[in-house]
């Protein structure tokens, strides 16, 4: 395919057009993968960016003591919506829905995923759920005032409109499983031949592992988000004590649920990390079989992990002992993987390009993330930074420095593949320095504002956390011009770049045995699959 048909033919045109339809038409109504994972794509970077702008205005509000841009009202309502955007529409759909769906299919040499419909509707839920979430901002009692963990008894007695954001999380939480159905059917029924499970690249099993706890953990906060609805609406009294309700039983089914989901935003993360980084490192990945197994250990231990969050509440003895050793125990497949990732990087003839720099970025932040979080699985320093800027900073290292900068190091991995065209590589490395410097000197900050004793979700704060407070904010404001200078490279080069064609990374995964962009269909004929996944033979690798 040379340059022409690339500019005549991308994913902007006529390309997988499957509808017969044309205009927005064409893209909402289609059925394959391809285009439902740029849908999926546009839709949580919009979002992504919303909220940022909201993370910018809370920093600068904690930029000195005292009001700085807003009151006390305010900032809970903008807190709230940046999480809730942040995790419910960027964090938790962003790599599965759009990487996901993009790549998976290929990788596995299927034609589309098992359900195409039902992979469209995942996306109409998605973008239905963000929509209602989005008017409950403008409509009742204004913005929710809650946090995005809706921790009753405050959510069940604020005058904000609660209800109508938690109806739309709750949307957003079917488009999840049914995301996770489709994908294990996927990977089950549909893989080429000679795609044995043995052969499945990491990004797979990390996708595979993920929905399985999509489709068992999601349910659990669909209940109790009906639970706090029905409070709100019914008087049930389920959380009130008054009416010899338990709110603690709320944090029990709210964190059964949103500690699962914290793999849910890794585990795809982890996947990319360990499909990029052989790539680079120009030779096979360390230790297969243990990173792929790693991943469904993480999401099974994961699941029992809950408690940790919750050793103020006044549990038992006994149960903060079980819960702190199982968050022991779940970080040990974490370091399975950084193992094997660093143990690959070992005499490998590494290029410094783009993708590799937000893959090396996720080791380290992730691992810093990984270590402040067994700080918070010992129960004896849990007491001590519990509810402060600590917990703050370890959250963003774990969901931000791992999810984000592995979301953006599949951006500059994959999508040139999807448009046949490239960004320009020195603002690209740019753009991720500044990225690293300034996600490092607002989060670190912010860990350290944590152990002096700064507690979160405070529109104020004491004269003695002012000086790091600064520093944290400026380093907010490095880290969105690295952001604003990556965004405008990546969507001028994939629209404008360079062309992109045959192999220029040396993947050996079936995704770049394919002409760029993908056929409709993907494969011109059924691929038969003799080798590994990591096997680079034949890719013009050394």
């Amino acid at each position: 395919m040379n340059p022409a048909e690339i500019r005549e033919q991308g994913p902007q045109g006529s390309f997988w057009n499957d509808t017969g339809k044309s205009g927005i038409r064409a893209w909402i109504f289609s059925t394959d993968h391809k285009r439902i994972g740029l849908l999926y794509f546009y839709s949580t970077v919009g979002f992504f960016l919303v909220g940022v702008l909201l993370g910018l205005l809370l920093r600068i509000e904690l930029m000195a003591p005292g009001r700085t841009i807003m009151g006390p009202e305010s900032y809970n309502a903008v807190f709230t919506v940046h999480g809730v955007v942040m995790i419910f529409l960027f964090v938790l759909p962003g790599i599965p829905g759009a990487f996901g769906n993009l790549v998976m299919p290929i990788q596995i040499g299927a034609r589309d995923v098992a359900f195409p419909r039902l992979n469209l509707l995942s996306w109409w839920l998605y973008i239905s759920g963000a929509a209602i979430i989005l008017t409950s901002l403008f409509t009742g009692g204004g913005p929710p005032d809650t946090g995005w963990t809706f921790y009753v008894p405050f959510s069940a007695r604020t005058g904000t409109n609660v209800s109508l954001a938690v109806f739309g999380v709750f949307i957003i939480g079917f488009s999840a499983i049914l995301t996770g159905l489709n994908f294990i059917t996927t990977i089950h029924r549909l893989r080429a031949e000679g795609m044995s499970w043995g052969r499945l690249p990491l990004f797979v099993w990390s996708l595979y592992a993920t929905a399985w706890v999509q489709i068992l953990a999601t349910p659990i906060l669909a209940i109790t988000l009906v639970l706090v609805m029905a409070e709100r609406a019914l008087g049930t009294g389920l959380f009130d004590p008054a009416r010899g309700g338990d709110p603690v039983m709320y944090q029990h089914l709210f964190w059964i649920y949103s500690h699962p989901a914290v793999y849910i935003m890794i585990l795809p993360a982890m996947g990319i990390i360990s499909d990029i980084i052989p790539v680079f490192a120009r030779k096979p990945i360390f230790g297969y079989k243990f990173i792929a197994f790693s991943s469904l250990a993480i999401a099974a231990a994961g699941s029992l992990v809950w408690g940790h969050h919750m050793f103020t509440s006044g549990m038992s003895d006994t149960a903060i002992l079980v819960f702190s050793f199982l968050t022991f125990v779940v970080a040990i497949p974490s370091a399975i993987k950084v193992f094997n990732w660093v143990t690959t990087l070992y005499k490998g003839s590494i290029s410094l390009e783009a993708p590799m720099l937000f893959a090396l970025s996720f080791i380290l932040l992730f691992s810093i993330g990984g270590l402040s979080g067994l700080i918070l699985g010992a129960a004896a320093t849990n007491v001590h930074v519990h509810d402060t800027h600590f917990v703050v900073g370890h959250f963003h290292y774990v969901i931000f420095g791992g999810t984000g900068f592995a979301f953006f190091a599949a951006m500059h991995y994959w999508l040139p593949k999807f448009y046949g065209r490239r960004y320009a590589e020195k603002p690209a490395i740019v753009a991720w320095a500044l990225l690293f410097t300034g996600f490092n000197i607002t989060y670190f900050t912010m860990q350290v504002l944590g152990m002096q004793g700064m507690p979160r979700r405070y529109y104020d704060y004491l004269p003695e956390f002012a000086s790091l407070n600064l520093v944290a904010t400026v380093g907010s404001w490095i880290m969105a011009a690295g952001l604003l200078i990556m965004l405008v490279n990546l969507f001028r080069g994939i629209f404008w770049g360079a062309p992109f064609v045959g192999n220029p990374w040396g993947g050996a995964t079936l995704e770049w045995s394919v002409a760029t962009p993908p056929p409709t269909e993907n494969f011109e004929q059924e691929p038969v699959v003799t080798h590994g996944p990591y096997d680079f033979k034949g890719t013009g690798m050394p």
